[in-house]
């Protein structure tokens, strides 16, 4: 046998190897990329995903708080105003309020009740309108559309009073809705504005 047959025969079989070898990496190339590929998703999109949810539990969070603040100044207005008209008229119509047998009123309590709505009175018209207007303020800080959300507020509370009194309020409780509503005018910049058109 001469060395030529041997290394002849040696490259046959190196050949067949290598054809066979070269088959199966095409063939195991081809299944791989059949096969579906990973799915990949950042850390950044996770992150912005997450992001997005702490926002909008922010968000109703301040949502709620501020509806509870509307609701807190619908109250106080209620309270405020039907208590002035409560004070109003154990000063101004005792008769009236005789004789619905509600109640009875001696002559100390008139005399406070007529101290109490008097205009530096605790019931007076600037004194309560204060009080309103310092609220909404306090609720809303500096931000003017809260603040008009504090002035619709106080509109739906002064008209529960209308309700809970059974009709129009006295005369005290209109002058301080005119005087609450002059308080929103200027904080917000209205006054100034018809102000400054005229």
């Amino acid at each position: 046998m001469s060395v030529n047959s041997v290394t002849t025969s040696m490259e046959a079989t190196y050949s067949a190897y290598s054809a066979k070898a070269d088959s199966a990496k095409k063939a195991d190339t081809a299944k791989k990329t059949e096969e579906p590929a990973a799915v990949y998703e950042s850390s950044a999109s996770k992150a912005a995903s997450d992001k997005k949810a702490a926002n909008l539990k922010v968000a109703n969070y301040i949502k709620t708080a501020n509806d509870a603040r509307i609701s807190q100044l619908e109250n106080i207005v209620h309270k405020l105003i039907a208590g002035q008209g409560d004070a109003y008229g154990k000063a101004t119509n005792m008769w009236q309020f005789l004789a619905s047998g509600n109640f009875t009123v001696d002559a100390a309590t008139k005399a406070q009740a007529q101290a109490d709505i008097a205009e530096d009175g605790y019931w007076g018209v600037n004194a309560t309108s204060d009080r309103i207007v310092d609220f909404a303020v306090a609720l809303a800080g500096d931000d003017p559309e809260k603040l008009e959300e504090m002035r619709s507020a106080f509109l739906q509370g002064f008209n529960k009073a209308k309700e809970t009194w059974g009709g129009e309020l006295p005369d005290i409780s209109q002058r301080t809705y005119d005087a609450v509503m002059q308080k929103f005018d200027k904080l917000t910049g209205k006054a100034e504005e018809t102000t400054a058109t005229n």
